[in-house]
């Protein structure tokens, strides 16, 4: 198994940045920036994400990236998106299968990206509600919240400034820590750094729960289960490696991830990526 250790929930990470495919077409139709939470907000924010985009005319470019166990909110401006209603500021919920958006002429985006849970824990309700949605913010935080955000404009200059206008919309839902989105950090970081772990029942014995309580935890704060969000992590891996070009055969590259059955591989890479492995690595 590769060695893939991250910082801990204590040091500030509880996700990857995999899940760009073919991350390079992206760089060359889209710019992309993160910039880290601040303190006040990081307990529960991942990261921001800035998107912007200036493409000639009558070209187009289809985005696609794979999900993580997280809710995003995002403000949108240059953004035709089908699956969403028509309002500038949305919340996407954690969802299982690829995400295309098609972008054209120019626009950006300034996002969100909450930890595993932190949606939930910041601004209440069930994340399960929210799993393969995208709603218009104002059903799920106070007005104050969504009409700060309505008003932002990315000035494309000052991030930082940007990033302090974004979280002082956000301020004033912080309340204190859930201790049940404080074990959900620690679990979902551990499925990070440990890729060994590939059942639940061993996350399970190994954070001194029961199946039935991790499972409960996750559909309340995540809005996935755990059994996805480990073959999702592994499923980043392996796309990973085929983007970097990787030249072995495809049931080495499943067999150093964890299956040990290539149908299953199969199975669960089609399921979050929309193509086979084989398909993918040629490029289709």
């Amino acid at each position: 198994m590769p060695d893939r250790r991250i910082p801990t929930p204590g040091a500030g990470t509880t996700a990857s940045t995999a899940g760009i495919l073919r991350p390079e077409e992206f760089a060359r139709h889209v710019a992309l920036r993160r910039l880290p939470a601040g303190p006040e907000l990081a307990p529960w924010v991942e990261n921001h994400w800035v998107l912007r985009w200036d493409l000639p005319a009558g070209t187009t470019y289809r985005s696609q990236v794979l999900p993580h166990p997280t809710c995003n909110l995002t403000v949108e401006h240059g953004v035709a998106r089908p699956d969403a209603p028509p309002a500038a500021v949305l919340v996407t919920g954690p969802a299982t299968r690829r995400f295309d958006v098609e972008t054209a002429g120019s626009g950006w985006v300034w996002g969100v990206r909450f930890r595993p849970g932190g949606f939930t824990a910041l601004a209440g309700g069930v994340a399960s509600a929210l799993a393969e949605r995208t709603v218009a913010a104002a059903e799920v935080l106070p007005a104050a919240t969504v009409a700060a955000l309505d008003a932002f404009h990315d000035t494309g200059a000052a991030a930082e400034e940007d990033r302090e206008r974004v979280e002082a919309a956000l301020r004033p839902l912080v309340g204190d820590p859930d201790p049940d989105h404080l074990l959900v950090l620690d679990v979902v970081a551990d499925m990070l750094a440990d890729r060994t772990l590939l059942r639940v029942a061993q996350v399970a014995e190994r954070h001194g729960l029961s199946e039935r309580r991790l499972q409960r935890l996750f559909a309340r704060l995540v809005g996935v289960g755990p059994k996805w969000v480990l073959a999702r992590y592994r499923v980043h891996d392996v796309v990973a490696a085929l983007d970097a070009g990787h030249v072995g055969s495809l049931a080495d590259l499943a067999a150093e991830h964890g299956w040990y059955d290539q149908a299953h591989f199969t199975r669960d890479f089609r399921s979050l990526v929309g193509v086979t492995p084989a398909r993918y690595r040629e490029g289709r």
